[in-house]
């Protein structure tokens, strides 16, 4: 939250003053009077007290994060349409648009990326730990979808062989779907092997104990 505190002739001039230095429109801004303007002495010939007042203003994650990417995106040249939506402590941008292969990159690496700057960026401004998940043109959710076919698929022939499998180097929320897609399988087990960013996940076969 920010907030400034100003002084000024009338309370209304105060509240002004404020708004000016905030940057921000008058409905989205909470306001206190500290103190009324008011005229001291016989006809107010011995000063006056002017009036002072806080306005404090609660920053919205989510226009932050939209504002930083569109930023970013005009500094590449990319033309991209952002909205975004807040689930519990989550916020979640979606980045739309033609052409937005480069902001995903091989295999989401660069969309990974610019989600941590984003992150980054917005923390900075309001000094405290963020939490926002950006996807572009549903990206994530159809990897999610590839990654659950190809963890059921390689569990089958991990099942029909006997050998265990490992996948390519995936980022910790990619392990985190192939393991959660797996983990009801009473045949299967998984784990994760390697350090970052060569971290990868194993599928293999339970021992007969981890199954009894």
């Amino acid at each position: 939250m920010r907030f400034v505190e100003k002084t000024g002739k009338t309370v209304e001039e105060a509240i002004n003053a404020c708004l000016n230095e905030l940057g921000v429109e008058r409905d989205r801004v909470r306001i206190e009077v500290l103190e009324e303007p008011t005229k001291k002495g016989l006809f107010g010939l011995l000063g006056t007290t002017l009036a002072k007042v806080r306005v404090s203003y609660e920053d919205c994650l989510g226009e932050l994060a939209c504002s930083f990417l569109k930023d970013v995106c005009n500094s590449m040249g990319v033309s991209a349409e952002f909205k975004y939506t807040q689930q519990g402590q989550h916020w979640l941008v979606d980045i739309s648009g033609e052409e937005l292969g480069i902001l995903i990159g091989r295999r989401g690496d660069t969309l990974e990326a610019l989600q941590y700057l984003t992150n980054l960026a917005v923390a900075k401004q309001v000094s405290e730990k963020v939490r926002i998940i950006i996807d572009v043109e549903g990206y994530r959710q159809r990897r999610e979808e590839t990654l659950v076919r190809l963890a059921k698929r390689l569990s089958d022939k991990v099942k029909r062989t006997g050998t265990r499998v490992v996948l390519e180097p995936m980022n910790p929320h990619e392990r985190r779907i192939i393991h959660t897609a797996l983990q009801d399988d009473a045949r299967i087990s998984t784990f994760s092997e390697g350090e970052e960013p060569n971290r990868k996940v194993v599928i293999s076969l339970k021992r007969t104990k981890e199954i009894s």
